[in-house]
Formats: structure tokens, C-alpha cells, sequence
């Protein structure tokens, strides 16, 4: 019995030094406040989990990451070589402001002479996905968080080997995280068909605890480096199938024209980042024409940057709104300082509202958004939640000329730890359509009215206001 006493006051003695040095280690980091006191309180109250939680999700590696910030820098100005004498171009003159931010921010070039159509369903946007690779000539970039292989991803799979068999170049990324779940053979199958195939950030045991964190949650495909796909679709059979319980209600995009090589030079970092070699020549970023009248710019963040762009982007874009800014996104937990500007927003008379999924996904993430809710209807900003499904969709409009569509949530992990991508496309029609989209999914869904969402079960209330304090690390 007294050994037994003497191993439990050792084991109790290293957890209490382990609290304190993770304690000490995140206070030192001179991290955002929020975060640090979060992560404090994360270790501090919840015994093993808290330890455990930080051990996989709280460590900062970009200081020892595999490219420095200085070569990520570099890498993002060189393309800019490549795409040759960029031409003027015309834009709605509301957004000057934001597009020389995001100039100054990114090296992101004014793109015009662009057709962008706008997909809403998976079956949709994978039909037009292989019709395009079936016409590929040259060379295929694809990129995504989620490649799975069910059908939908042995399809695409066989598709891309087919024209690696035609003689195409054929690159694929994929997140070892988010694609964790498919098996190593499928990818080996793409290798054996002379597909250049590599993982972002291999997960290893080992360095399994450091590594979940940055993830390249983008959604990108290249063709001859014309017609590009972004979005919130991933490549898995629920974006076609949905749930027992609904339909994936997302938002994809198809881009035919010069914005194009924004999203050819994002692939192109990502491909050096993962295979050390360097492949930003002008066979990459061919001369093309207009192919329609939208202009637009393509924005990547993630943690290697000293900005966070796509973040600087959204808040001069709801700084600028005058008349509308309707959001659709599947996790709201944003920062305070986007908090403050969307009240803003809406005391100053601008139609704010916010489209939530009424069922999640991610359950305890569900609980932290929802505690953002009353103090957005206080504000007078309008909030619906989406019944006919999961609504996966990450799109934003501002007034009448600007809509963003990308693979960045509207939460603190898309803004600051995620490598993500998002199009800011400054087109009235474009925005005319996604607007017309939200106005279509808002009849699919309930406004939550102030005075009966303050009537909710306290014990509900309560929990909510407790993930709220994790929000930062969700």
C-alpha cells in the first residue's frame, strides 16, 4: 500500500510539473491574449484531456517548419515573374481600397477577363470537373484537404491516370490529415501511374502531436493553367450523397481565365513546400485571352505568413459595405475584432446577415457558434439557420459587386492556422447570382428571432457559454 502511495504521488507530482512547464512554454510564446488564456485554461480544468489536447492541437511549429517564412515570401512574388506584363484592369471603384490591401498584403495581382460560374450541389461540380480533365492538354494541378477513396475519389483517381497515360503532367496534394482515413494503396496506384503524389505535412506517429495543426485545407484544381476549380468541396462520396438526415449544401466555383494563375501560383508554393522543388516556369502560366468580364484577385494565408490576409481582407470588405453583406459558413467563431465590425456594420444601417447550418457536423463546435448569436441579433444583425441539410458553403457578398468563395471558414483556425485560399471576385453578376443562391437557401431555412433564442434551457445556454472559452482552439 505504500508503494502504491509513493507511485501515485510521483505521478501526481509530473502531471502538476507537466501543467506548469505547458503553462510557462504558452505564456512565453507571446501568442494572441484570447489564445494563451484559453490554452491556460484548457491544461489547467480539464485534467489529461487538456494535456493531451494541447500535445495534438497547441504547439507552434512554423518557427521549425520545413521552409522559413523569409523562402515562403520569395516563393509567393516569383510567379509574378512568370505571368508576364499584367494588363489594366477595369473594377468596380467601391473596392479600390481593398484591392490595393490586398496588393500590398499578398503580391496578389488585379486578375480580369475571367468567366466564373458558380456551383452549389457536388454532382454539378464534378460533372464539369471531369469534362475538363477529359480536355486537359498539358498538365493537371489538384489539391485537396479530403481525398478520399470512395467512389467519387477512385473516379477522379482513374480520370487523372488516364491522362498521366496520355502523356500529361499530373501533380496531386493531399492532406495527411484530412485524408488520414483513406488507404496508402490508393495513393501508391497514382505513383505507379507516374503521378507526382505527395502528402502535406506527413502525419507519423511520432510527430503525429505536432503536426495536426497547419493543414492545407484548400480546394484547388489547375487545368493547362486555364480553367481552375476553388471552393468548400472536397473530394468524398457525402458531397454528392449528403446524410441520412440531408443534403451537403456547399458552394464550389469554376474559374476560366487569367485568375487562374493565382490559383496555378498557390499550387505551385504548396507543390514546393511538400516536394522541395521549384517549377514556377512561363509553361505554367500560359498567355491567355477574356473569356469573360469578371476581375479578381486570389488570396492564400496561412501560418508561414506575417499577415493574415484572407482575414485583412474580409474586415476591409465589411469596413467598406454600404448597403448588404450576407455570410454563409459552417463554423462561426470569429475573432472579436470581426465581431466589432460586423455590429458595426449593422448599427450603421448595412444588412448583415449570417447563414448557419442548423445541425453540425462537429457538435461541440455547433455549441461554441451559438454563443456568438445574441449579441450578433442584438446588434441587428439577422441570423438563419439551414434545415434542409448541412450547409458547408463558405461564401461572402458585400453589396452589389464583391463576392468571396474559398476553402476559409469563418473561424479562428481558417484565419490564422490553416493554409487556405479564397477568390475576391468584384463582378456585379457574380454577386447578382450568389446573392440570388443565399436568397434561395434563406427560404430553406428559420430566422432565429432574439426573444425567443434568449428563452433557450439555461443549462444549454450555459454550456455554450463554456465552449465559447475554447472557441480560439476549435
Amino acid at each position: 500500500m505504500q508503494l502504491n502511495d509513493t507511485v501515485l504521488l510521483i505521478i501526481e507530482i509530473f502531471y502538476l510539473l507537466t501543467v506548469v512547464s505547458i503553462v510557462v512554454v504558452v505564456i512565453s510564446e507571446n501568442r494572441n491574449p484570447i489564445k494563451t488564456v484559453a490554452w491556460v485554461l484548457a491544461v489547467v480544468f480539464l485534467p489529461v484531456v487538456g494535456i493531451i489536447w494541447y500535445a495534438m492541437f497547441g504547439q507552434d511549429i512554423t518557427k521549425r517548419h520545413i521552409i522559413s517564412k523569409r523562402m515562403y515570401n520569395k516563393l509567393k512574388k516569383r510567379p509574378l515573374d512568370e505571368m508576364g506584363e499584367l494588363t489594366e484592369v477595369s473594377y468596380p471603384g467601391e473596392h479600390e481600397n481593398l484591392i490595393e490591401l490586398l496588393k500590398n498584403l499578398d503580391y496578389t495581382p488585379l486578375l480580369g477577363g475571367n468567366d466564373v460560374k458558380i456551383f452549389t450541389n457536388g454532382n454539378d461540380k464534378f460533372d464539369a470537373l471531369f469534362a475538363d480533365i477529359e480536355q486537359a492538354k498539358k498538365h493537371i494541378h489538384v489539391e485537396y484537404y479530403v481525398l478520399l477513396d470512395d467512389a467519387i475519389g477512385t473516379r477522379l483517381q482513374q480520370a487523372l491516370i488516364q491522362k498521366a497515360k496520355e502523356g500529361l503532367e499530373v501533380r496531386v496534394i493531399y492532406d495527411s490529415f484530412g485524408s488520414r482515413k483513406t488507404k496508402k494503396k490508393f495513393f501508391e496506384e497514382f505513383r505507379k501511374a507516374g503521378i507526382e503524389t505527395e502528402p502535406f505535412l506527413k502525419l507519423t506517429l511520432p510527430a503525429l502531436t505536432s503536426r495536426i495543426n497547419y493543414r492545407t485545407h484548400r480546394k484547388i484544381v489547375v487545368i493547362d493553367g486555364q480553367i481552375g476549380y476553388v471552393g468548400g468541396m472536397n473530394v468524398a462520396d457525402r458531397y454528392l450523397t449528403g446524410f441520412s438526415w440531408g443534403c451537403w449544401r456547399d458552394t464550389h466555383a469554376r474559374i476560366e481565365g487569367k485568375g487562374v494563375q493565382g490559383l496555378q501560383s498557390v499550387f505551385l508554393i504548396d507543390w514546393y513546400f511538400v516536394s522541395q522543388t521549384l517549377i514556377t516556369s512561363r509553361e505554367y502560366f500560359p498567355m491567355l485571352g477574356n473569356y469573360g468580364e469578371s476581375p479578381m484577385q486570389i488570396v492564400n494565408s496561412g501560418p508561414l505568413s506575417e499577415m493574415n490576409e484572407i482575414s485583412h481582407g474580409i474586415m476591409q470588405a465589411i469596413y467598406d459595405a454600404k448597403q448588404s453583406i450576407f455570410i454563409q459558413t459552417p463554423y462561426f467563431l470569429p475573432p472579436d475584432a470581426m465581431i466589432d465590425a460586423l455590429q458595426a456594420a449593422a448599427i450603421r444601417g448595412v444588412d448583415v446577415r449570417i447563414m448557419l447550418s442548423k445541425r453540425s457536423d462537429v457538435p461541440l463546435v455547433q455549441m461554441a457558434s451559438r454563443s456568438f448569436i445574441k449579441d450578433m441579433l442584438k446588434a441587428g444583425v439577422k441570423v438563419y439557420f439551414y434545415k434542409k441539410g448541412f450547409l458547408h458553403s463558405k461564401t461572402m457578398t458585400f453589396d452589389t459587386s464583391l463576392t468571396l468563395i474559398g476553402s476559409a471558414n469563418f473561424d479562428s483556425r481558417s484565419f490564422e492556422q490553416n493554409f487556405e485560399v479564397e477568390a475576391f471576385i468584384y463582378d456585379e453578376k457574380v454577386t447578382a447570382d450568389a446573392n440570388e443562391i443565399f436568397a434561395e437557401d434563406q427560404r430553406e431555412s428559420e430566422i432565429v428571432i432574439l426573444r425567443e433564442w434568449v428563452k433557450r434551457p439555461v443549462t444549454m445556454r450555459f454550456m455554450e457559454s463554456v465552449m465559447r472559452l475554447f472557441a480560439p482552439l476549435l
